[in-house]
């Protein structure tokens, strides 16, 4: 989960109103060539961007294209203030939950590619007033890894198909429970099982929209918005079932660590699976590359669990922005319909970092997965059925690190599920605009 540091809104939208004139900072060469700047945060996928704007600038000789690549929390804090200051990059990444502050305020350009070409959801993350601002860039969808060993040390398979419910039947809870291991081998249920001496867990359930409580809120027909650029709806009783059942993994039924462990920022969930003391951890495809090449264990990937309502995962996408004050419009332009092409999204396909937004393009990624000995294709069968967004609203980023707070609170079982999504939703609808 990332937490953004506080972003000057207020100041960002005043200065873009005052500067009418302004360009990019990129700086230009000579009268013939033009040097752009594109921005990531990912330096995985920066080696991979190199080839693909090394091939950019093959096929426009005119133009040099600059990579810079910032961490992700100063990612976000540099690009406002470049914004602010008329000196963006020409082309940068954007994410569903930044969008909206940045469209709003103009920052970026609008786009003309065929949407029809790319995952919907990735399309309508960053649609606003009817248009696209952004090239779809790629996805990534919550799928669940699970360690193969801990199965066969149990004895367990895993079931053709996890389900949910709120009363805590399920296949989920049931090989959950199988898995879950106290220091003198009793599992859950068992007399004398202790839960404050867990040995290992059978799934990782915590304080993460992405991987976790947005899942099962949307999988239960609960809503997490009323609708795009809208209000936070998710203290309906759907909504509020949800989150019952996720907090009640951890705290009535012992399969989940407790909260004092696992909340953020000082959560160390993904630490506890890769050493083994996790045994299914929902996670996004995107962290394969930090978590496969450091697990002792042979990994497996499944696909969510089912709820009431059906299964149905989020899936984050991110576009190619052009900024609005590039120097060299046209040539920002270029490069990001370019990024959207085939070629630099079978690249990055092909290299095992993204799953391109382009449809039909999967089998690079999966085939580079699966000479690893890990199939991904739970994570591809997801994408083509019910998925969601995260909440595309203005406010998010600001209201992120209290949402985070006050869901601390509820995972530790110190605020009841609907107290805790009241006081959400009515913080978190104080910031929208």
């Amino acid at each position: 989960m990332s937490h953004n540091p506080p972003i000057r809104w207020a100041l960002l939208g005043a200065a873009l109103l005052a500067l009418t004139s302004c360009g990019s900072g990129s700086g230009g060469g000579g009268s013939d060539q033009v040097t752009l700047t594109y921005r990531l945060w990912d330096d995985q996928q920066k080696a991979g961007y190199e080839k693909v704007m090394a091939a950019f600038e093959k096929a426009n000789p005119g133009i040099h294209v600059t990579i810079e690549l910032l961490p992700y929390d100063q990612y976000w804090t540099k690009l406002t203030a470049d914004a602010v200051a008329g000196t963006a990059p020409d082309v940068f990444w954007m994410t569903p939950t930044q969008f909206p502050e940045y469209v709003t305020k103009g920052v970026l350009s609008p786009v003309q590619v065929d949407a029809s070409k790319y995952h919907q959801t990735v399309v309508g993350s960053f649609t606003y007033e009817n248009k696209l601002y952004g090239v779809p860039k790629d996805w990534g969808t919550v799928g669940l890894l699970y360690n193969k060993d801990l199965f066969k040390q149990a004895g367990v398979e895993m079931p053709d198909k996890l389900t949910w419910a709120k009363d805590g039947t399920g296949t989920l809870l049931d090989t959950a429970r199988k898995l879950t291991v106290d220091e003198a081998g009793k599992h859950p249920g068992d007399a004398g099982f202790d839960p404050a001496k867990v040995k290992t867990y059978g799934f990782a359930s915590w304080n993460h929209y992405q991987t976790q409580w947005m899942n099962w809120v949307s999988s239960n027909g609960g809503k997490l918005v009323d609708k795009p650029f809208g209000k936070y709806a998710f203290n309906d009783p759907a909504s509020v079932e949800a989150l019952q059942f996720g907090v009640d993994l951890v705290n009535k039924h012992h399969v989940a660590p407790p909260a004092t462990q696992t909340n953020p920022p000082t959560g160390k969930i993904t630490d506890m699976f890769k050493a083994g003391k996790i045994a299914m951890f929902p996670a996004n495809n995107a962290l394969l590359p930090f978590v496969a090449p450091e697990a002792t264990f042979e990994m497996g990937v499944a696909a969510m669990p089912e709820g009431p309502q059906g299964r149905s995962v989020n899936l984050n996408g991110l576009a190619e922005a052009v900024y609005a004050k590039s120097k060299h419009p046209k040539e920002a332009m270029k490069l990001a319909e370019y990024l959207g092409t085939e070629e630099p999204q079978k690249l990055m396909a092909d290299g095992g970092y993204v799953f391109p937004a382009l449809n039909g393009l999967s089998k690079g990624y999966v085939d580079y997965w699966k000479a690893k000995k890990i199939d991904v294709t739970p994570f591809e069968q997801e994408a083509s059925g019910s998925t969601f967004p995260l909440p595309v609203t203005t406010g998010f980023t600001g209201f992120e690190t209290k949402l985070n707070q006050i869901f601390n609170e509820m995972y530790l079982g110190k605020l009841t599920p609907k107290a805790a999504a009241d006081q959400a939703v009515a913080e978190g609808n104080a910031t929208v605009k």
